[in-house]
């Protein structure tokens, strides 16, 4: 528990929801017309935001009237991004309490409670009944997580026979070592980056199938540089995942990219899916 304490106030402590508020103040947004798209820059919270969640959404074969889970859903944007999307149910989930209440009252003010739930629990412990979903995905969350195959074996639990289980991360590039702060630690600490084959072991130890990984190194990489040149130039908006990640935001920005650069990370995209009923 020790552990995850440490994961969650990592990512977020305080009022976020007051901090995204204030930076909708400073771009004349009315709360009360706010839409996803206005805050797609601060609720994708991952590498490369919204355009990461749509890359992804693109590939799922989710249909209208599923039930999806976000493991790791942050503020749930993606989570709203994709319910709204293919007229499904999303149920999120975030280790990060500021998080889960800050996602919420986002939530609602989007008028989406009927199609999005989020609450806190930890991915290695899935709060769901076995095959409750129709899929799965995870962005960006795995880097954090110390047990690789119970967090996995959990997924391809929660998963109805033939549902889709999708995953980005930064795995561990073959010159290793990387350089931190990142946005996912500090020092190190709290950080598992895997090499994908490893990752992909996995996966197939779990139980998933048709496994197709796609290496996304230079997308990211080309996603840090802007990033770091809107910053340099004094260009940032004021709302961006930038505002959650506070001062070291630069810092980290720099040092993702120069990981890349490097080779002591190899960001990849995963999707598999749990055998068919008539496999088994």
């Amino acid at each position: 528990m020790k552990n995850e304490k440490a994961i969650a106030d990592h990512w977020a402590q305080g009022d976020v929801y007051a901090l995204i508020v204030s930076a909708l103040g400073k771009m004349s947004k009315s709360l009360d017309e706010v839409t996803l798209e206005d805050l797609a820059p601060v609720d994708h919270f991952h590498a490369r935001g919204f355009a990461a969640t749509q890359e992804l959404a693109d590939r799922l074969p989710i249909k209208a009237g599923q039930h999806i889970v976000d493991i790791g859903c942050g503020l749930g944007g993606p989570a709203r991004y994709i319910a709204r999307r293919f007229q499904c149910k999303v149920s999120g989930l975030d280790i990060t309490q500021p998080f889960v209440e800050a996602g919420n009252r986002l939530t609602a003010l989007l008028r989406m409670e009927d199609q999005v739930t989020i609450q806190q629990g930890d991915g290695q412990r899935l709060p769901y009944a076995d095959a409750a979903f129709d899929g799965a995905y995870t962005q960006h969350v795995t880097m954090n997580v110390s047990d690789r195959p119970r967090f996995f074996s959990e997924a391809y639990r929660v998963l109805k026979s033939g549902a889709f289980f999708a995953l980005t991360e930064h795995g561990l590039g073959p010159n290793g070592d990387p350089h931190y702060p990142l946005p996912w630690s500090e020092d190190g600490s709290q950080a598992y980056l895997m090499p994908p084959l490893e990752t992909r072991a996995l996966l197939e130890a779990a139980g998933f199938e048709d496994i197709v990984l796609e290496d996304t190194g230079a997308k990211y990489l080309a996603g840090y540089r802007a990033a770091l040149e809107k910053a340099e130039k004094g260009m940032l908006p004021p709302l961006g995942i930038h505002v959650l990640m506070g001062q070291s935001a630069s810092q980290k920005t720099r040092n993702a990219a120069r990981n890349i650069d490097e080779g002591r990370t190899h960001p990849i995209q995963v999707i598999c899916r749990k055998p068919s009923a008539s496999n088994f």
